[in-house]
């Protein structure tokens, strides 16, 4: 049985989406793969439904019989915190990979990775602009050298990650789907406020696909501008009165297959809703774990890892 330790030195580095991303490319190979953490955020629930129940659990010495067991663990920021979790390692006889987000700066952490010593793999960075890939992984591969840690890989930020659901979206903003419900599995990647149009409303909805066009309810022309645009959702915020969105906005979206979810919720709050939505996001959609193992598969070596 191989062993696999994911860990990070700060929160939300992507571990869990690599643990998934590395499993799946496993199975496609025909290994079998376990998985342990902590269950106290749905990742242990999450990770089952990429494996299976039967093949995650809460502590890694409950894991017997698979190929490969990938282990999630939180290194923390200072050696005195990192301590626990490097030994843990050594007890484990586990090849340690650390997930580290991309900040455009050098890594902070580089003489806490060095106390893993042959235990350590190398470093994966996480969430790096698809422009900067080559010069990132370039730049990073000469610092990291210089410690004698390998870079594993580097993975490209991808905004279908960050993507919630049309229904999970109308639930967080207290907002209800007035047509198309079918489509509420759909992913929202982006987000347009009407508020911010000046001049054409067609041309500065066409700039982003994929969206959320927020707009308040007494801007028709705005709503009507969005719908000529490849958009997944109108969101009609802060009704002025109970009247609701007018019947040939509604008409139209419906013609188009486009969701129109209505609410009372400001345009402010809505924004200030979506971006703690999106935070606490763990990659829960199914759809968002078909590009992710290839995410993985072609911004990692998976040779080294194995």
């Amino acid at each position: 049985m191989r062993t696999l330790f994911i860990v990070s030195a700060e929160e939300a580095a992507g571990k869990t989406a690599l643990c998934a991303g590395l499993a799946i490319n496993f199975m496609s190979g025909g290994k079998t793969v376990g998985y342990a953490g902590k269950n106290n955020d749905g990742d242990v629930a999450f990770m089952g439904k990429v494996l299976g129940a039967a093949n995650v659990a809460d502590a890694p010495d409950v894991i017997k019989g698979r190929d490969i067991v990938l282990v999630e663990g939180r290194l923390g920021p200072r050696v005195e915190e990192a301590k626990q979790t490097i030994g843990a390692a050594k007890d484990m006889k586990a090849g340690v990979i650390i997930v580290e987000s991309y900040t455009g700066q050098d890594s902070k952490y580089i003489d806490i990775y060095k106390w893993f010593e042959k235990s350590l793999l190398g470093v994966v960075l996480n969430k790096v602009p698809a422009s900067q890939l080559k010069s990132v992984k370039e730049k990073a591969s000469a610092q990291f050298s210089a410690a004698g840690i390998k870079v594993l890989g580097v993975i490209p930020e991808n905004r279908m990650l960050l993507a919630i659901s049309i229904g999970e979206l109308a639930d967080v903003i207290k907002g209800k789907i007035l047509n198309s419900p079918e489509k509420s599995g759909e992913l929202v990647e982006n987000y347009m406020l009407g508020a911010m149009v000046v001049g054409s409303g067609v041309d500065y909805f066409a700039r982003k696909s994929g969206k959320a066009a927020i707009i308040h309810q007494d801007r028709p022309d705005m709503q009507l501008a969005a719908l000529e645009t490849p958009t997944k959702c109108l969101v009609l915020s802060g009704s002025p009165d109970k009247s609701g969105p007018i019947a040939n906005v509604i008409q139209k979206a419906a013609s188009r297959g486009i969701p129109v979810i209505s609410t009372e919720s400001k345009t402010p709050d809505i924004i200030a809703t979506i971006d703690e939505t999106i935070l606490k996001n763990r990659l829960r959609e199914d759809k968002k774990l078909a590009g992710l193992g290839e995410l993985v598969k072609q911004g990692l070596d998976l040779k080294a890892v194995i």
